[in-house]
């Protein structure tokens, strides 16, 4: 029966990594900067996270640019729990990614676009990074933009690509789709990666949204740590969630936001280097918190 529970789950999981692919490419931020704060229910762990990126538009020609793309996470993920005298001294993380995307317009309101990139991510306990702290990614997308339609239809995006990334352990990459609809000039839905939500606007300044997404973090350990279960490699983290959104719109291109929620996978564990688990340090659900600023096109 465990078992059973066991590859359920995985097959949750599985479904929505696909359904909620990453995917940098379809953003419009320019910049960003995010705070990220969960405690663990039954548990005195808790789980804390900076981010901030930045895409860079370069324009090469009449609707064709490169875009570079920078980004750094900050995590610290504090684990107090006793996991059978488990001795897991490591608990701040940190990442950097630099990546470089290329886009360029279509027939009939098709864009093309790709990105690849190189992320560093580990503990950094040496003071430097290892080849065990480098992980690849690469993406291609298409895009169909029908946002400034002219014939009183209904304005729609739609993006659909490929995804692969060394840090998610398949040898293959991950397909995305992501639809954006306005139903009126009020009320808009967006279905896809990483996020799906039904939004609300009340005037240029105000919106809210119910949304459902998909969150985590990957790094290496380095000097692997020991545990009276296995040594732990790696640590990595797959959250979903649901819950209400508020934004705040400063200017045209500057907003506000924050996100409550409560998720519904809340899946964080050590691995070894075969990815195989060696603790579950939490997979009790619990409550969610993100507030941010961001400037976008």
């Amino acid at each position: 029966m465990n078992s059973m529970r066991k590859y359920a789950k995985l097959c949750v999981i599985v479904l929505f990594v696909i359904a909620f692919a990453k995917a940098h490419s379809q953003g419009t931020d320019l910049f960003r900067a995010e705070y990220t704060y969960f405690p663990q229910r039954k548990s005195d762990n808790s789980f804390r996270r900076f981010r901030t990126f930045a895409n860079v538009p370069l324009k090469v020609d009449e609707g064709t640019y490169i875009v570079p793309f920078i980004e750094y996470r900050n995590v610290q993920y504090l684990v107090r729990d006793d996991f059978m005298r488990t001795d897991f001294g490591t608990d701040r993380y940190e990442s950097f990614e630099v990546s470089l995307g290329y886009t360029f317009p279509m027939k009939n309101n098709w864009r093309f676009g790709s990105r690849a990139g190189i992320l560093v991510a580990s503990n950094f306990d040496e003071g430097k990074a290892h080849s065990d702290d480098y992980f690849l990614s690469a993406s291609v997308y298409f895009i169909k933009n029908e946002k400034n339609r002219e014939d009183g239809g209904k304005p729609w995006q739609l993006v659909v690509g490929v995804q692969y990334n060394t840090t998610a352990g398949r040898p293959f990459p991950l397909p995305y789709i992501n639809y954006y609809r306005e139903i009126n000039e009020d009320w808009s839905f967006t279905l896809g990666a990483p996020k799906m939500n039904l939004k609300y606007r009340f005037n240029d300044k105000n919106s809210v949204q119910l949304y459902a997404r998909l969150d985590g973090f990957f790094a290496n350990i380095q000097n692997d740590e020991p545990t009276t279960r296995g040594v732990a490699e790696d640590v990595s983290m797959t959250v979903a969630m649901f819950g209400p959104g508020y934004q705040y719109n400063f200017t045209k291109h500057i907003s506000a936001y924050v996100y409550a929620g409560y998720t519904f996978i809340n899946d964080i564990r050590l691995r070894d280097d075969n990815a195989d688990d060696v603790v579950t340090l939490n997979d009790t659900n619990t409550f969610y918190s993100r507030i941010g600023l961001k400037f976008k096109i």
